[in-house]
């Protein structure tokens, strides 16, 4: 009887695989066409928000770059708030167009606009300014900052920079360089520490040690003429993952045809628009980010001398990754601050609020594409960034938990999410990078080889390539890619596509699909799914002999030596800074003078930080609170963000120098004033107390800031 069924089914699965079949390819005609009339834009992007005007156009700088400040445009009905900070997004340039960042409406500048916050956005067109370098690049994100802060003279705070991808690491090379500039930076699926990963999850990285380094970048940059198909890039992200990319994301579509097609559509006009890099600058990318390494080691330097040190920063690093994304692990996003730090005394020494944010399963595309990803973690962080902004220096982990219905004041919570800071370690950041000291040994071989590899070409092959290539060339090389030729050979520029938009439409007029019971249905899926399962295998087991071989290659002994290395595992640890110490000890000789100086305000956060201290950790309940009383002070007593921020941060420190000293000088900061000492009490109890249910230690420390506060005359006197 199942046979018999089967058999029976046979002609609607049929009529249906073949109407899907034509509006398949219907839907990748469109696809061809997208591609056509979106890159002969002038300056192609995805973004769904309309762009209210050009701010600055980078072309026109002293240092002319291909990227531009626009001011995004709130969509009807949303108003923002000059006095809130403005919101900079900007989009990765590593081998896609932009917008991704604001692709759909809950996205990064979607949540921001929601907000009240004034929202900017960085760009880039497809064709790079020729000669323009990283660091030419990095100057024009400064300028396009200043230009906002200039133009947000009443905003509390520095503008929030929101950096997706390759624009992270490119973004905190500016913010080392200017940290005056910017304010919070959230940094999404943004590589920091390139050699750190996992063995057995993390193939990418070893991809520059299986090509013998850098010279195939330096290759494919003379074939281009001066200029690098950033194709090339989308292709490597596309290897990682076989079954997805042959298979699971078309067959998505064709089992899904009726649905399917305006989603798929979207994404791949996106997708489908690789932009160029100058020669030069994927190389410097190349040499010193993927095999050299130096960003987070300090072993970066302007073209003047300067060194780009990530300790420079001053405002708060949030950083957003995934244990699903595998072009971005935790381990790359997050080695850049054992990379820096021992221990974690030494970030709020150095005056750093680091907060980092794990999610369990999110892909690298769904950390800035993902609604769901927007509408919760990016939600949280944009309406929890002033209590980042002011959290005392040091490390923490952003815990984003439901609110459940026996939560404490709820009213304080701002949606279903509670968003909390806890106090973390560097040795639990060292945990989720793992052990790299034999792996470290590895990747710092193949820098050397890489080194002396692009020497040997430079010096024998270089000529000869440059020589044989001209613009012809390279525009034909650029137009076959395969990554271009996809999206042109199903578009109507071929002939043999012509007849399928008629096609597509008859079809659609008369569409009958199979019912979902049809056994051939069955089939198909069961079919499918063992095609993507293959893929999947040949793709693990295909990483796991480019594993094995990297191991053994930059493993062995007769490497290294010959790379000039030893047994002993390169430092990856910043060198020391005589400046930075000495400005250190100058800080800690001024702190010593200033137990005693201060009045209420100094005297508020020294006992929050005090009673907050046991446990460390905090939540939005005592931010929203806070706001409250902040909103009920008189205006000529309210004190500006800045400098807000700056009391906290000094305060924090001197009960790091000395807590007991600092406690005890409290009653000193005070006035004698009964009623005010009481305002200012009432105020730290409702900040402390916001949260609900407070430790043992905590409620001992409050009750001695009560009695120090009853002190206050006297200790005014």
């Amino acid at each position: 009887m199942s046979a018999w069924r089967a058999f029976g089914a046979m002609p609607d699965y049929w009529v249906d695989a073949w109407q899907r079949s034509i509006l398949f390819l219907d839907i990748l005609r469109e696809r061809g066409n997208g591609y056509w009339e979106h890159n002969a834009a002038t300056a192609p992007n995805v973004l769904s928000f309309a762009a209210e005007e050009l701010i600055l156009d980078g072309r026109s700088l002293p240092r002319p770059v291909n990227y531009g400040l626009v001011r995004i445009k709130p969509p009807d009905g949303v108003k923002t708030d000059p006095a809130k900070p403005p919101y900079i997004v900007v989009d990765p340039r590593a081998g896609h167009g932009p917008g991704i960042g604001g692709m759909k409406q809950d996205s990064e500048i979607g949540v921001a606009l929601a907000a009240g916050h004034p929202c900017y956005f960085i760009g880039f067109l497809p064709q790079p300014v020729p000669g323009q370098t990283i660091e030419d690049v990095c100057e024009a994100e400064a300028a396009f900052i200043a230009e906002v802060v200039r133009r947000h003279p009443q905003a509390e705070g520095r503008p929030v920079i929101v950096a997706n991808c390759q624009a992270g690491w490119q973004v905190m090379m500016t913010a080392a360089l200017h940290p005056e500039l910017t304010g919070p930076i959230v940094l999404a699926g943004s590589p920091l520490s390139y050699w750190a990963g996992e063995r057995g999850k993390n193939p990418l990285r070893y991809l520059g040690g299986v090509l013998g380094g850098t010279w195939m970048t330096a290759l494919a940059g003379d074939l281009g003429d001066g200029v690098f198909d950033g194709a090339a890039l989308v292709a490597n992200f596309e290897s990682l993952d076989l079954a997805n990319t042959y298979w699971e994301k078309p067959y998505n579509v064709y089992s899904k045809v009726d649905t399917e097609g305006p989603r798929f559509l979207d994404f791949e006009t996106w997708w489908g628009s690789p932009v160029l890099l100058n020669a030069g600058e994927m190389q410097w990318i190349a040499d010193n980010l993927f095999v050299g390494n130096k960003l987070s080691t300090g072993a970066l330097r302007t073209s003047d001398g300067v060194r780009i040190d990530l300790r420079n920063i001053r405002s708060p690093v949030v950083v957003f990754c995934s244990w699903g994304d595998n072009i971005t692990p935790p381990q790359q996003a997050l080695g850049w601050i054992t990379d820096i730090y021992d221990h974690e005394r030494e970030i709020a020494a150095n005056g750093q609020t680091i907060v980092y944010c794990l999610h369990q399963t999110i892909g690298h595309l769904g950390i800035f594409v993902s609604g769901k990803v927007a509408t919760k973690e990016h939600r949280e962080f944009t309406s929890c960034m002033d209590m980042i902004d002011l959290a005392p220096p040091g490390l923490y982990e952003a815990v984003i938990t439901e609110v459940e219905p026996d939560t404490a004041n709820p009213n304080l919570i701002d949606g279903r999410w509670l968003f909390s800071l806890q106090p973390r370690t560097v040795s639990d950041v060292a945990e989720i990078v793992g052990e790299r000291a034999d792996d470290d040994l590895r990747f710092a071989a193949v820098a050397r080889v890489s080194e002396t590899n692009l020497a040997l070409y430079r010096s024998f092959l270089q000529p000869a390539v440059q020589a044989m290539a001209t613009p012809l060339s390279a525009e034909v090389l650029r137009w076959t890619h395969p990554n271009r030729l996809r999206f042109a050979a199903f578009s109507d520029v071929n002939p043999l596509m012509k007849p399928v938009e008629g096609l597509a439409k008859a079809v659609r007029e008369g569409r009958e699909p199979a019912e979902p019971d049809n056994p051939l249905v069955a089939i198909e899926k069961a079919t499918a799914n063992w095609i993507s399962a293959s893929l999947q295998a040949y793709g693990l087991a295909r990483d796991a002999m480019t594993e094995a071989a990297f191991v053994a290659a930059y493993g062995a002994r007769l490497t290294q030596a010959a790379a000039g290395l030893d047994r002993q595992a390169p430092r990856r640890h910043i060198e020391r800074d005589l400046v930075r110490e000495a400005d250190e000890a100058r800080l800690r000789s001024d702190l010593e003078q200033k137990f005693e100086i201060g009045g209420p305000s100094e005297a508020a956060a020294r006992a929050l930080i005090y009673v907050n201290r046991p446990g460390g950790s905090f939540d939005e309940r005592g931010s929203a609170m806070f706001k409250v009383l902040r909103a009920a002070q008189p205006a000529d007593e309210r004190l500006p963000a800045a400098e807000l921020k700056e009391l906290v941060k000094e305060q924090d420190l001197l009960l790091r120098l000395d807590e007991e000293r600092a406690i005890q000088a409290i009653p000193k900061l005070l006035p004698p004033d009964a009623g005010r000492r009481k305002r200012v009490l009432d105020e730290v109890h409702g900040l402390v107390e916001a949260r609900g249910h407070l430790a043992e230690e905590g409620r001992r420390r409050l009750k001695r800031v009560d009695a120090l506060f009853e002190m206050g005359a006297a200790g005014h006197a």
